[in-house]
């Protein structure tokens, strides 16, 4: 039972227990490792510095094998065997710069290992470094031995040796000292130090300066020496002689070289003497240098001369300063200033380059001639005892004299609006004044200075014939000025007084008509008309006429064509609209015909079924009238009986004979206001006659 317990709580710290191992022969696990640096992290140098590697271990009774890695910046520095459990330490003694870094510490055990988290070290301060040299006399090109040391530094080094402040070596070393080879190149008193930087990835630091050296430099006996002749007063022509040599030359310079050089020239080489001859000319450097090197010694010798202009570099100009092509011009070449005590006037003579330039020479210097129709170059040539020298280059660009100007509208010209008038030439050179005129009165200049710019001219006009008396001229020079033709353009007039006029008239529109509707204007063409009814935003009908009128027709009219019309006419200037005019479509003549007709036959129906109704009644009555006697009781002779007939009685129609007559609006038979008198005679026997008037 024992065993079993503990072989469960092995397995149990091997599974929960990282590091932990478990074999045959050992049984242990790595819980936890730290590294720490003392006495401090931030230390000054040669403080004694140590590193702690502290690892936490469970182990049983058996001895482990554990092994320690110290690491700086990823470098292994330190790796030690230990199987105790004590701490292991790393002494840094006498710290130093170079120590500076990131430090880690692991511990591996049977295969199984950790590492530490790192720790930075930093050290401050570096040793002032020391400078010496082999020697403190020398002369000029002896080489002597320069040594910087960095005591007690480690590390890598970069070294730098300095001539006062100036550096005149670096050196880089994986030691705490450099050696330089130095040479001093001119006599004199010179002062050496140096100073050293260690580098530590990505850092560097550097030390302060060292000690300083005085080299004492003795000035070389041997000299470069460098002799002119003439010494002074030379002229341009004059022959220069010159000569480059060496003085105290020593047998112990195996190798020696000259340099005869004049600016940045090189005349000429040798080893002991040059020798060089040439004509002086005053556009030359003034300045020689003869050059001696022996190895590192460097000896030279300078002088500068001062040469006399015989004559001065010519200048050409021009006359006029502005030439139009084809027109005469002088070139003029001359020197301003001549040495008179070294050359005559007559000495000295003028010539233009190229030959071929068709001037004629019209005296010292003077060319005369026509211009080209091209650029041209001229160059001035002036000579006299064997110098020759170039003016600066004339470049002759005839100017072009302006065409005749061309005149045109911009766009359109509408009657009474603003609008612009162009004026241009086809050639001629800027700048080009051009001037607007009406008739022969200026108007307007513009200037045209860029190739790209325009003569524009705004204005306007009342009439249209007004267009043709506008003129342009053109003038680039003091001649008389191209004038162009006159305005040719067409004047556009703008729409007025719009009218649209409908045939047939108004009042006599019925269906089945053709309806016209024409609508006029005044103003130029092509006009564009358009029929619109009010209500419909397209319009009815469009066309475009060179005319001032046209119509729109509307064929077999109904009443849906009843309504409101108007029309649009557009052309360049504007666009106008007529008024509105109302169209009421009537019914034709045969409806109104039908209609009467059947009006009239049904007042003819109502009638005699009027009639016919009344004689069924005045029958019954004049029967039971026949069966009375009627007796006066006194009657006269002048006695009567008057009855009133209405229009629609038996007795009224019997009287007039004939049916009333149709008037065709009221839908009804009338006789207007006329009255119709019916006398009624009556027979009786043995009774007096009566006459019976009737009042209609």
């Amino acid at each position: 039972m024992g065993l079993l317990l503990l072989l469960t709580s092995t397995l149990l710290s091997s599974y929960f227990l990282p590091g932990s191992v478990v074999n045959a022969q050992s049984l242990f696990s790595i819980r936890d490792i730290t590294l720490s640096i003392e006495p401090r992290n931030d230390v000054t140098r040669d403080t004694n510095v140590t590193l702690r590697c502290k690892a936490t271990v469970n182990f049983g009774s058996e001895a482990l094998s554990r092994v320690y890695t110290i690491y700086k910046d990823s470098n292994t520095v330190y790796t030690k065997t230990s199987s105790t459990s004590e701490d292991l330490l790393y002494p840094l003694s006498e710290a130093r710069v170079s120590n500076t870094g990131k430090y880690t510490c692991k511990i591996n055990i049977e295969g199984k290992q950790i590492t530490s988290r790192a720790k930075k070290l930093t050290v401050t301060g570096l040793s002032k470094p020391v400078l010496h040299l082999n020697k403190g006399v020398v002369t000029e090109g002896e080489e002597i031995t320069a040594k910087c040391t960095a005591p007690g530094e480690t590390g890598s080094f970069y070294f730098y040796f300095y001539e006062d402040s100036t550096d005149i070596l670096d050196k880089q070393v994986n030691s705490n000292q450099a050696e330089a080879k130095l040479h001093f190149s001119s006599a004199g008193i010179h002062r050496i130090h140096c100073a050293y930087t260690v580098l530590i990835t990505p850092d560097s630091f550097k030390s302060e300066e060292s000690n300083t050296v005085t080299v004492s430099v003795k000035e070389h006996p041997v000299n470069a020496v460098l002799e002119i002749l003439p010494q002074s007063k030379i002229y341009e022509g004059d022959q220069l002689f010159i000569s480059c040599s060496v003085r105290n030359a020593l047998h112990t310079f195996k190798s020696s070289h000259l340099y005869l050089s004049r600016g940045n020239q090189l005349l000429s080489r040798g080893d002991t003497k040059v020798n060089h001859s040439s004509v002086a000319l005053a556009k030359d450097p003034g300045e020689f240098e003869c050059r001696l090197e022996m190895g590192d010694v460097v000896k030279f010798d300078t002088k500068t001369i001062s040469v006399t202009e015989l004559f001065a570099v010519p200048t050409l100009t021009m006359s006029p300063a502005e030439v139009f092509q084809r027109e005469y011009m002088t070139l003029t070449c001359k020197s301003e200033s001549s040495a008179s005590e070294k050359l005559d006037r007559e000495e000295l003579t003028y010539t233009l380059d190229p030959p071929g330039s068709r001037l004629i020479s019209k005296g010292t210097g003077i060319f005369s001639g026509s211009a080209f129709l091209y650029d041209f170059n001229y160059t001035c040539v002036a000579q006299a005892k064997g110098i020759v020298k170039h003016s600066e280059t004339l470049t002759v660009r005839p100017k072009v004299p302006v065409s005749t100007p061309k005149i045109s509208v911009v766009g359109s010209a509408v009657l009474g609006q603003p609008f612009q008038i162009l004026c241009q030439s086809d050639n001629g050179s800027l700048p080009i004044n051009y001037t607007l005129l009406k008739g022969f009165d200026q108007l307007s200049t513009t200037i045209v200075k860029q190739p790209f710019q325009h003569a524009l001219f705004t204005l306007s006009i009342n009439k249209p014939d007004e267009i043709s008396k506008f003129m342009c001229e053109a003038k680039n020079r003091n001649k008389e000025a191209p004038l162009s033709k006159r305005l040719n353009a067409t004047v556009i007039v703008p729409l007025t007084h719009p009218i649209l006029t409908v045939i047939p008239d108004l009042p006599d529109i019925s269906e089945g008509d053709d309806l016209f509707l024409i609508c006029g204007v005044k103003g130029s063409p092509p006009v564009t008309f358009k029929w619109y009814r009010v209500g419909n935003e397209q319009p009815l009908y469009t066309t475009t006429s060179n005319k001032n009128n046209t119509d729109y027709q509307v064929h077999s009219l109904s009443k849906e064509h009843s309504g409101v019309y108007y029309c649009e006419a557009v052309n360049h200037a504007n666009n106008v609209s007529s008024d509105h005019v109302t169209i009421e479509v009537r019914l034709a003549l045969w409806k109104k015909v039908l209609i009467g007709g059947f009006c009239l036959l049904a007042v003819s129906v109502l009638v005699v079924v009027c009639v016919l109704c009344f004689r069924s009644k005045r029958g019954k009555s004049t029967e039971a009238a026949a069966e009375l006697s009627v007796k006066p009781a006194s009657p006269k002779s002048d006695d009567s009986l008057t009855v009133t007939l209405t229009h629609d009685t038996e007795v009224y129609n019997a009287a007039t004979g004939a049916a009333p007559p149709y008037d065709g609006m009221e839908g009804r038979g009338t006789n207007g206001a006329r009255d119709s008198v019916a006398s009624l005679p009556v027979d009786i026997s043995n009774r007096s006659s009566y006459s019976i008037p009737a009042t209609v």
